[in-house]
């Protein structure tokens, strides 16, 4: 009897509900009524037409600053149905976090960008681009920009040695900044696989000591006494061996570095071309400094010479020293040759350091930027 009795509700239940479906009385609304609360830049949460309206029960209004339209639609039951979708704003389009602009993505690292180069009779050179994006931003290896102590380490000389050079592009860190010898061999080749590696690179520039000619840096040398022509010819010479480093390095120097009117057209050229220059900070008469200063030119000077001793303790050791500085001062540079002995330290030393919260960037994060104050 039960059964029979249960049956009969069911079918009730399935008639009247498709009598509901079914009846022109007005029960079901063709369309569901909607009521637009808030648009882009209207405050969430408010009619547009600028009347109050409480909340329904268990809806929540969104504030004003909540970067979302907020639309609700009335069903048949009185029940409140809300969707949210993005907020355009300014007129722009969606905001988006601003990321690092230095740099280059490492698929292309070892691509030049030819909007930075110009040609000249020495070849190609580097130049501040149209848009002025300059090369030691294009080129720079990026990093994390934390508040925190930074040591920048360069190792020069690449190029000289073919076995030095390749074991220093495959045994350093990525963090370390490589630098090549405007005199080397293969410069193009090294470049493009110590990009590949993610390296920001250097060139060095010989220029003239003390003690030359019995120190010859080599033919390219820039020297004190044969004029700016001769030297812009031979400082663009040097310029075109490779492309996409982020600035230059001086290779000895002692003489011309503190010679002012020998220097400043070289610095001057440095500034236009939007390039670094990292003074080795050998030479204690040096006018780098002032001069880039004066000229707008991104400029470092190394704090140590980490290997002056060709012992792998001894360069560890200067290696600690590093370190001390740059927890004193915040940030460190340091400058090394590639010696097997220098290499092995530094990769060993490297990894030690990092474990002990130094962060290793490359050396265009932490040279003084004019332009960029």
């Amino acid at each position: 009897m039960s059964r029979l009795a249960l049956s009969f509700g069911v079918l009730a239940l399935a008639g009247v509900s498709a009598w509901a479906f079914l009846s022109p009385s007005g029960l079901r609304k063709a369309e569901p009524e909607k009521r637009v609360v808030a648009e882009a830049g209207a405050p969430a949460g408010k009619p547009v037409s600028g009347q109050e309206e409480k909340p329904r029960q268990g809806q929540k209004q969104s504030g004003a600053l909540s970067g979302a339209n907020v639309e609700e639609t009335l069903t048949d039951n009185g029940a409140v149905v809300t969707k949210y979708s993005p907020k355009q704003r300014d007129g722009d389009g969606p905001a988006f976090i601003e990321v690092q602009k230095k740099g280059q993505d490492p698929r292309m690292a070892a691509i030049p960008n030819d909007d930075l180069l110009e040609e000249s009779p020495q070849g190609k050179l580097p130049i501040i681009g149209p848009d002025g994006l300059r090369p030691m931003d294009q080129y720079a290896r990026p990093w994390s920009g934390a508040r925190g102590v930074r040591i920048g380490l360069v190792v020069g000389g690449l190029g000289l040695s073919q076995t030095g050079t390749q074991n220093a592009i495959r045994d350093l860190p990525p963090e370390v900044t490589l630098a090549f010898a405007a005199s080397g061999n293969s410069l193009q080749r090294w470049m493009q696989e110590a990009r590949r590696q993610g390296h920001e690179i250097l060139l060095q520039i010989p220029f003239e000591p003390f003690d030359y000619p019995a120190n010859d840096p080599g033919p390219l040398t820039l020297r004190v006494d044969v004029g700016a022509k001769t030297n812009l010819a031979l400082f663009h010479t040097a310029l075109a061996e490779i492309t996409n480093y982020a600035g230059v390095m001086n290779f000895l120097g002692g003489r011309f570095l503190s010679d002012a009117d020998a220097l400043e057209p070289v610095m001057r050229d440095i500034s236009k071309r939007g390039l670094l220059f990292l003074d080795d900070g050998t030479s204690a008469q040096s006018l780098s400094g002032t001069l880039a200063e004066t000229l707008d030119v991104p400029q470092g000077f190394a704090d140590l010479v980490v290997d002056g001793q060709l012992d792998r303790t001894a360069i560890l050791k200067k290696l600690d020293e590093l370190e001390r500085i740059a927890r004193r001062n915040g940030s460190a540079i340091g400058v090394a040759s590639a010696f097997d002995e220098s290499v092995s330290a530094i990769e060993q030393w490297v990894d030690e350091a990092s474990a002990r919260g130094i962060e290793f960037v490359g050396v265009s994060s932490l040279v003084k930027d004019p332009q960029q104050q």
